[in-house]
């Protein structure tokens, strides 16, 4: 990464208490986010808006993750997520062009965003409250290509890449007995005018091996690399299925 630095975070690892699940555990779920985009691009000053000019729309969203918790007090319990999601759509940059482009140009427009999340992180608490606070290591990797539609002028390419460090939080509370429960989690960080947050809310329902959830998820990017910016905005439903053991 260029703008954000990766901090010394390991200070907020070895500062959580030494809390622990009582047997080691894993899981992996699948997800489908049902994510709506707004906000906009710049490359070399000139900007776009990705919703009301490049009519991006959803047309695939990709959401894995996995965890392992374990007994041992020292060291930390790992989770992983990849999310991808891929927007496109036909609309017009408007009479100020962007980059490449000329006013009023007809585009087709592609925006292709994956993102790598490791996290690593403490269970302070672990019973009807379920507390979970840690450290996550982003790869974001976005690239948005737009298109004259009739290939006349070059394609313009807006792309970011980092590495980027951010708090991890997750809070649930268990309806004891009915396999029902509530929670949210959130990564997030701000940082030298950049800023990157993730969050979600839902409701949970577990029966033996299998847990099923659905909530809403939040996502804000505002990250800038050398010329390109993308300030975006993805918020919609989502559902899971995953299994627990």
């Amino acid at each position: 990464m260029r703008k954000l630095i990766l901090m010394t975070g390991a200070a907020l690892v070895a500062a959580a208490p030494l809390v622990s699940a009582d047997v080691v555990g894993f899981g992996a779920s699948v997800s489908y986010w049902d994510s709506q985009l707004s906000g906009k691009a710049v490359n070399k000053g000139d900007a776009v808006d990705v919703e009301n000019e490049l009519n991006l729309s959803n047309d695939s969203t990709a959401n894995l993750t996995a965890y392992i918790e374990h007994p041992i007090p020292v060291l930390p319990n790992v989770r992983l997520n990849y999310t991808r999601i891929q927007q496109s759509g036909q609309g017009n940059v408007g009479a100020q062009g962007y980059e490449n482009l000329v006013g009023n140009t007809q585009t087709q427009s592609d925006l292709d965003l994956k993102q790598i999340d490791v996290t690593l992180y403490y269970e302070l608490l672990d019973n009807w409250v379920n507390l979970d606070l840690g450290l996550t290591a982003r790869s974001l990797d976005g690239d948005l290509v737009v298109r004259d539609r009739s290939g006349l002028q070059p394609v313009s390419r807006t792309h970011v890449k980092a590495v980027v460090p951010m708090g991890y939080i997750s809070a649930r509370f268990d309806l004891p007995f009915t396999g029902v429960s509530v929670g949210a989690e959130g990564n997030g960080i701000a940082y030298s005018g950049d800023s990157i947050y993730d969050l979600n809310a839902y409701g949970q329902y577990e029966m033996s091996l299998l847990r099923l959830r659905a909530g809403y998820r939040q996502q804000s990017i505002n990250y800038e690399d050398n010329d390109n910016t993308l300030d975006i905005k993805l918020g919609g439903p989502f559902v899971s299925a995953g299994l627990t053991f």
